[in-house]
């Protein structure tokens, strides 16, 4: 399968799971707000959140995916269906720990991840209350990335991608049905994250084993593969999840400003999290796989094509997604969120921190295409380095703009040092031979900037013009414009060929056995 065509896939997907996600915000943003509820259901859902994006789609498929596509294609199938189900039991065993231990310690948990929340505080104790009934979801999701990275492996895409839409499913249930709870809807919301969690787990199970993949529980061993594995997946944590992270640290910051800034960073965050999320998630869970058995096969010219192609697609598809945030992120924000308890303050503070976050949205797609370089070569441990540098940048800048630029100055410091993160995962696989620019890929960026600004200056114009009227008006009109715009402009300025972008997508898969 080409890597247009598995992440187009993958992407399509992500998009129905990014639409379910942005109704089931838009009913949290009315009934909740940005509030000191809001606040504490935020902080819940974003520590269950941070280790589901952590695991699901960072260090567990940095780990395990290369080592089961080399078991696969080396040993055959049931050598395979051997290594997940020792993964499987182990896995069961240290999360069933380290939940037991987290919800004794969850009071220190939420301290360490929202430092303003002070013990005593309803927002605290509400907080530890609904991260307690969150945290379980870690272990269901932590399990269905491995039946995820399964499915992945063998070709599988359509299945995993799915899952993340019952979880949106589920909240906005949740939510229609919050009145019948005795407390608030944000506890609704909490006990629906746990019951997706289930559910997830369930849809991947069942679709492993239609596809020949019957994995079942086995008494827990350290073999070999397992100490590879967890080798593998322990420094991942930290070079795969480096967005994550800093999220996480922005989160820590948020805390000690004025009530609502981790609302806003929040919303701003879901805004930006739908190209991310589309097209980085998408491009990183089909390209692993594909870079893997490439490099298994010695196919190393071809594992370079295929990654300079997988940058010129992330670029061809946020270049304009950050064009378009910058340029109509307020307007945007207004028409999505701004009704009931989310007022025209909590708009214009919240469009900053979008358009904060917009301007590293290229880098952080970048991220997710450049890292697998180095995971299908079985190395995690470079990204650490890299993140730990990236981390402690995000942290000077954040401590440098917050005073003036409060929670916008946390979102640009993010962006500011993903940019960092990209310039040393390139410039280190370069060094190492394990990377080249192509000249086809200079010149087509070339041309996709140039098509992104010319589509800026169209969004801009079209903002003047239409200042006053209704949000839906201006965004309606620059999708119908500016999308055209960009890709003739492309087209002409040699950023991408139209014609063979489409024959990707025409390409069919291989069989596999």
């Amino acid at each position: 399968m080409s890597i247009v065509r598995a992440a187009a896939t993958v992407g399509s997907l992500t998009a129905l799971s990014r639409v379910t996600g942005f109704v089931r915000d838009l009913m949290i943003a009315a009934i909740l707000g940005a509030g000191p509820l809001a606040d504490a259901f935020f902080v819940s859902f974003k520590l269950a959140n941070f280790l589901r994006r952590l695991f699901a789609e960072g260090a567990f498929n940095a780990g395990f995916v290369p080592l089961f596509a080399r078991t696969l294609e080396g040993e055959g199938p049931e050598a395979a269906r051997s290594f997940a189900r020792e993964a499987l039991a182990v896995m069961t065993t240290v999360l069933l720990v380290v939940v037991l231990l987290a919800e004794i310690f969850m009071p220190a948990l939420v301290r360490a991840i929202a430092w303003g929340f002070e013990p005593g505080q309803p927002r605290y104790e509400t907080a530890v209350e609904l991260s307690r009934v969150t945290f379980p979801y870690l272990m269901f999701i932590s399990l269905a990335a491995l039946f995820s990275g399964i499915l992945n492996s063998i070709g599988r895409f359509a299945a995993a991608a799915f899952a993340p839409v019952l979880l949106n499913l589920v909240l906005i249930s949740a939510l229609l049905l919050g009145s019948l709870h005795p407390k608030t809807p944000a506890h609704a919301l909490a006990w629906g994250v746990a019951l997706a969690g289930v559910l997830q787990l369930t849809w991947v199970i069942i679709a492993a084993r239609r596809n020949g993949m019957r994995i079942g529980l086995a008494r827990p061993r350290i073999t070999p593969r397992i100490r590879k594995l967890f080798a593998l997946v322990l420094p991942g944590a930290v070079g795969a999840g480096v967005y994550q992270i800093n999220l996480l640290v922005d989160t820590w910051f948020a805390s000690t400003l004025p009530v609502g800034a981790v609302s806003y960073l929040f919303y701003a965050d879901r805004l930006n999290q739908l190209p991310l999320g589309i097209v980085g998630i998408a491009i990183g869970t089909a390209l692993l796989p594909l870079l893997s058995r490439q490099l298994r096969a010695a196919e190393h010219r071809r594992a370079q094509a295929t990654q300079n192609r997988a940058i010129e697609m992330a670029l061809l598809l946020t270049l304009p997604a950050a064009v378009a945030l910058v340029a109509i992120g307020e307007p945007i924000v207004r028409l999505l969120f701004e009704r009931g308890a989310f007022g025209p303050e909590a708009t214009a503070a919240t469009s900053g921190a979008l358009m904060a976050f917009a301007t590293g949205l290229p880098a952080y797609v970048l991220i997710k295409v450049l890292a697998p370089g180095f995971f299908a070569r079985e190395d995690t441990r470079t990204p650490v380095v890299i993140a730990a540098i990236c981390l402690g940048l995000n942290i000077v800048l954040i401590l440098l703009f917050i005073g003036t630029l409060a929670h916008v100055g946390i979102a640009l410091a993010t962006a500011l040092s993903n940019w960092l993160n990209v310039m040393l995962l390139g410039g280190l696989l370069i060094r190492r031979g394990h990377f080249e620019l192509q000249p086809e890929l200079v010149r087509r960026t070339a041309g996709l900037i140039g098509a992104a600004l010319a589509m800026g200056v169209l969004l801009a114009a079209l903002r003047l013009l239409l200042a006053g009227h209704h949000p839906l008006i201006l965004v309606a009109t620059s999708v119908i414009l500016g999308g055209p715009v960009y890709f003739a402009s492309a087209h002409l300025m040699g950023g991408t060929d139209l014609r063979a972008l489409a024959g990707q997508f025409r390409r069919r898969a291989p069989g596999i056995t």
